[in-house]
């Protein structure tokens, strides 16, 4: 509500979303360069917020590491134009461009501000960073992939993504966790088709957006909360199936595009990297089912004044959100009949 207020965040929305298409729809390195600055110095006055300091570490922070990113970017590409008119430096310059864009997306082993960063904003910008923002750079690293670079990397990411949530109390920190983790399963989607990606994306990005909008709702942002709520049931029941059709477990709809992957991965005979992906995707599972079964079964009788009251239009609205992650068994099952 409060960017649809605000005409000043209203014209930034628009520039983000604008700078986006300037960069997939451009001929040449330079436009996507410039499309990504543009990209940049939009989302920081969206993310920076005079009277929380969260905030404003938050938004200097961005800018620092994606100025670093985004100069590598220039680097790589200047380069490139430079030597590759000479002599052929192909795999030096794709793990520059590749890195630079993975460091732009907040992935491993470049990962380190991606929680941080998070940690001091609002939900729909943490939205807007975990979604949107991943485009233009995931578009960008497809035209010019290092496969070999690139499989190293997305292994590195599926493992970070999966342990690094393992301790977390911090809903945001988690949530950037499992960003960080299905980074490596978009990785390897793009590798294999644009519409399968563009598949696992819209999937993923529905998921986190649900999953945003009710602890926006709830305004809620560490594990303790959740227990200590007192929550209608099936507002819980909801809450928890999202929470589990994230980590991808069968047969929600999550696991939908995990398993498009892992049959691609297998009709082209890898073994061991569809069995690391399944390995740490049982370990997302396993902090979320932990979530799920402390909420259930923690009782704190003194605390049940913390009572939450959704308005039946959003209760509505999440209600049938959430049926189509159920719903998502019966697309999973047909698709592979």
């Amino acid at each position: 509500m409060y960017f649809l207020l605000n005409s000043n965040k209203m014209f930034f929305m628009f520039i983000l979303i604008f700078s986006t298409f300037i960069s997939i729809s451009s001929n040449s390195w330079m436009g996507c360069w410039i499309g990504l600055e543009i990209n940049l110095l939009s989302f920081i006055p969206l993310i920076s917020n005079s009277n929380n300091l969260m905030n404003s570490e938050a938004s200097l922070k961005y800018f620092l590491i994606q100025s670093i990113a985004s100069i590598n970017f220039l680097f790589s590409i200047l380069l490139k134009m430079i030597l590759m008119k000479n002599f052929q430096m192909d795999n030096f310059i794709s793990i520059l461009i590749n890195s630079s864009m993975i460091m732009k997306m907040g992935g491993a082993p470049f990962h380190f501000w991606f929680p941080n960063i998070i940690e001091g904003m609002s939900w729909l910008n943490c939205f807007i960073l975990m979604t949107w923002q991943k485009i233009t750079p995931m578009i960008l690293m497809s035209y010019y992939m290092n496969m070999n670079f690139l499989m190293l990397i997305m292994m590195i990411n599926i493992i970070i993504g999966a342990i690094g949530g393992i301790n977390q109390t911090s809903l945001r920190k988690m949530m950037s966790f499992s960003s960080i983790n299905n980074l490596g399963w978009l990785m390897f989607s793009i590798m294999i088709s644009e519409s399968l990606w563009l598949l696992y994306f819209l999937i993923y990005s529905f998921m986190i957006s649900i999953m945003c909008f009710l602890f926006y709702m709830m305004n809620t942002y560490f594990i303790n909360q959740l227990f200590i709520f007192n929550m209608n049931f099936i507002l819980k029941f909801l809450l928890f199936i999202n929470f589990l059709s994230l980590g991808g477990l069968p047969p929600l709809l999550g696991f939908f595009p995990k398993w498009t992957i892992i049959n691609f991965m297998i009709l082209k005979k890898f073994y061991i990297i569809p069995f690391i992906f399944i390995m740490m995707s049982l370990i997302t599972l396993f902090f979320y089912i932990r979530i799920v079964y402390s909420c259930i079964l923690f009782n704190y009788l003194k605390l049940k004044w913390y009572k939450i009251f959704f308005k039946n239009n959003y209760f509505s609205f999440v209600l049938f959100i959430s049926l189509n992650s159920i719903l998502g068994m019966i697309f999973s099952t047909l698709y592979f009949i």
